[in-house]
């Protein structure tokens, strides 16, 4: 049996996930990491998108996290993010809208600022669109 290891995902509002894991696989900034038992500790900045966590049972699961933290520790591994959502939670019409209206935005506007917080909530619907259709897979 694979080893291993206690993995915690925390956000401001909830414990998202918490329990005993052969593996976890999430993007920080300069690109994917997969992280397994007794990996080196280290810190990170994890970037939104998706994180794939290989449960005790060797089930993949798939979820939606915006941007965090990972600790890699001997005892315990921390990913702490602003949130996060299995595809279960994801409503898929909200999704829908909030993309169709960031690409209005970014049509209608030549604001920075409103550029750049269109582009955050296109690529946040996108990434938690991949969640879902990777979930549809399974």
């Amino acid at each position: 049996m694979p080893a291993l290891f206690n993995f915690e995902v925390h956000t401001p509002r909830r414990v998202f996930y918490s329990g005993k894991v052969q593996a976890i696989i999430i993007g920080l900034d300069d690109g994917e990491i997969g992280i397994y038992a007794n990996h080196a500790p280290f810190s990170a900045h994890s970037v939104t998108g998706t994180l794939r966590i290989k449960d005790e049972g060797g089930n993949w699961r798939t979820a939606f996290v915006c941007g965090g933290i990972l600790e890699v520790k001997e005892h315990k591994n921390v990913l702490m993010v602003e949130s996060a959502d299995c595809p279960e939670e994801i409503n898929i019409e909200h999704v829908l809208e909030s993309k169709k209206q960031a690409e209005e935005t970014l049509k209608e506007t030549n604001l920075r600022f409103e550029i750049n917080k269109a582009k955050k909530r296109l690529h946040h619907a996108e990434c938690r669109l991949k969640v879902l259709e990777t979930a549809k897979k399974k």
